[in-house]
């Protein structure tokens, strides 16, 4: 048997994992988010006892997806000051040997979902995550969407509240969608934990606001034929139909969508959509080499 390997780069941790030409992960492994040096050495054994033949990545960013870029592979400007401008790629594909292809965190996850998951069937959907961050990826047309760059859509600007004072939690734009709507901006202004406002309507009627604002505009520039929607913060099931009321009624029957139990789910891979999305990308990148 051919064996592949995925890595979900997180912020806080590694979930790496070994699967087939299918895409069906076999074993896995989870490394805390150290130093660089540290986390890498402490997954390569993993893939090597496997001798695995091709290695998919989906990270936290920003990162460097230009493959004729100098920092191709590289984790760019990101708050995790240990690993700004960290040759992740060049490194993994160095100490393993074999071909390694690359994306954001949540392109991957949206690259499994429509593979296997929630949005099987389509040509094209979009991958959300509300959590510590927000970030989104998309499939066009069976493709994963990059341009320049990758892209970053929690950090769209959307309008404040009228009731909401609260000055945002994002470093760079202060009031941004992550800046007001992940998970620490909701702790920040409760004084509590997402977990624990539960009981909270007012809590969930703001947050459901400002994600609604969010998913009009990607819908209204990326038109998905699905919207999945994980992440910590989605966990608070009561958010699904408070979304769905605000962005009909934002939207206001100005472009058609499908029906909005249908359009807006929560992940068929749950939390796996990620690390099958990188071992989909092995398994292409083992075809292209």
């Amino acid at each position: 048997m051919t064996y592949y390997g995925a890595i979900e780069a997180g912020g806080t941790k590694f979930c790496c994992a070994i699967g087939n030409e299918h895409g069906d992960i076999i074993e896995e492994l989870t490394i805390p988010t150290e130093h660089p040096e540290k986390t890498i050495q402490s997954l390569i054994p993993f893939f090597q006892q496997h001798e695995i033949a091709a290695l998919g990545v989906g990270s936290f960013g920003p990162i460097c997806v230009q493959k004729d870029d100098p920092s191709y592979g590289y984790i760019m400007n990101t708050p995790k000051v240990e690993w700004k401008h960290y040759p992740l790629i060049p490194e993994l594909e160095k100490q393993l040997g074999v071909p390694v292809s690359f994306t954001t965190d949540v392109n991957a996850a949206a690259l499994g979902e429509l593979t296997k998951g929630a949005a099987k069937g389509l040509s094209s959907c979009l991958y959300i995550t509300v959590g510590t961050g927000i970030g989104a990826g998309a499939v066009v047309k069976n493709e994963l969407l990059h341009g320049h760059s990758h892209p970053e859509m929690g950090h769209i600007l959307v309008r404040q509240h009228e009731s909401d004072q609260f000055a945002g939690v994002c470093p760079a734009h202060g009031t941004c969608l992550e800046g007001l709507a992940a998970g620490p901006a909701i702790e920040a202004r409760w004084g509590k934990p997402a977990k624990e406002l539960t009981e909270e309507d007012e809590v969930w009627s703001l947050e459901a606001d400002y994600l609604a604002q969010a998913l009009m505009q990607y819908t209204l520039i990326l038109s998905p034929e699905r919207i999945i929607m994980g992440g910590g913060v989605m966990k608070q099931k009561q958010l699904f139909p408070l979304i769905r009321e605000k962005l009909a009624a934002y939207v206001n029957d100005y472009v058609d969508m499908p029906p909005l139990d249908t359009y807006i789910v929560s992940p068929g891979l749950e939390d796996k959509a990620g690390m099958t999305g990188a071992l989909l990308l092995a398994i292409e990148a083992k075809r292209n080499a």
